[in-house]
């Protein structure tokens, strides 16, 4: 794996605990109507921004709707790394099971997130396929789920020979077992749009757009005073977690400031920003001039604010984390980051 690849795989490791980390801060401080209604709203942001976009590029246009939709979840999620099969039954019926471990809740997170995050979920994405398609008879049925300790999410997309209430888009049928499982079935991405570099782009995207629109509708939900405090500490426990596992990643040292200052650079390089290096002053700081932020971009001012608030704290947390504590001070206009950087000394 070249060293680029290495800091792609570093941000999306990273980002992807973000995520999780950020479901536990939520769900440990909030009620578990907030989290169905936050993640309803993240998953209907991410499917109006994703889902048909992705079709033409999946190879899925000509396929009959419930089909079609049953492998786009398996394609689009097996790019981001997560793992999903597929099961044909008919044109009008097919059905998707998510495996385990959840990409969602990898590890102990599964325990410690309530069910509302699967309704949340199913209501903001899945029940609303047949609406983005101009399909008004397309439903999913739901037939087991992530937290119930049944055999993980399933269901089936059905094409029914009427149309859909509101209400009728998303139903439970919890009796229901699906086909098996035949691998000459499962889709593959077109191999001349998805190298292996591209997918690696793919899957740190996908964890960085889920984080991001994560803290923009959890502002939509709880406030933006209140999503500033949660998804800051979410962000600074990350960083402090997973500094040694991302700093061995990306290669560098557990050191001084200029091993920090590289940590820093090379992870910013992972997620495809600028970077440009100060020299060091009379006074062991260091000043790194980051810009070209894609965890911004084309994010309103609002939007920004928030985001980079909290994303600036992963990065405090993980000088945090030096053996030999680090100082790491941030100023930002626009979408444009000043870091300085510095031995915290004991005074």
């Amino acid at each position: 794996m070249s060293e680029e690849s290495n800091f792609i795989r570093a941000q999306a490791v990273l980002h992807h605990a973000y995520l999780l980390g950020l479901q536990l801060m939520v769900s440990a401080n909030k009620e578990p109507a907030v989290i169905e209604e936050w993640m309803f709203r993240l998953f209907r942001r991410q499917h109006e921004q994703k889902f048909l976009s992705s079709f033409e590029k999946l190879g899925l246009s000509n396929l009959p709707d419930a089909v079609a939709c049953a492998q786009y979840h398996v394609l689009s999620n097996s790019i981001g790394g997560v793992g999903v099969e597929y099961m044909y039954e008919s044109d009008q019926k097919a059905w998707v099971r998510f495996r385990y471990p959840r990409w969602m809740y990898k590890g102990p997170t599964l325990c410690g997130v309530p069910n509302e995050v699967c309704r949340g979920f199913l209501k903001g994405w899945y029940a609303h396929n047949g609406v983005s398609l101009n399909n008004p008879r397309l439903g999913f049925v739901c037939v087991s789920e992530d937290m119930t300790g049944e055999i993980g999410f399933c269901g089936y997309f059905k094409e029914y020979e009427q149309d859909l209430e509101d209400e009728q888009r998303l139903v439970f049928a919890k009796n229901e077992i699906p086909p098996s499982y035949k691998e000459e079935e499962q889709p593959v991405p077109p191999t001349d749009q998805w190298n292996t570099e591209r997918l690696e782009k793919a899957n740190r995207n996908y964890a960085v757009e889920f984080i991001r629109n994560s803290l923009i509708q959890l502002m939509e939900v709880i406030g933006q005073e209140e999503a500033q405090v949660l998804g800051g500490r979410a962000a600074r426990l990350i960083g402090l977690q997973y500094f040694q596992e991302t700093r061995e990643i990306v290669g560098t040292d557990d050191g001084d400031t200029a091993s920090a200052v590289q940590y820093l650079c090379r992870m910013f390089q992972g997620m495809g920003d600028s970077v440009e290096i100060v020299e060091a002053t009379a006074d062991g700081e260091t000043k790194l001039i980051h810009s070209n932020l894609r965890i911004v971009r084309e994010l309103d001012s609002v939007q920004c604010d928030l985001v980079l608030s909290c994303w600036q704290q992963i990065w405090q947390g993980s000088l945090a984390s030096f053996r030999q504590l680090k100082q790491l001070r941030c100023e930002h206009q626009d979408d444009n980051i000043t870091w300085t950087v510095s031995d915290l000394t004991q005074r």
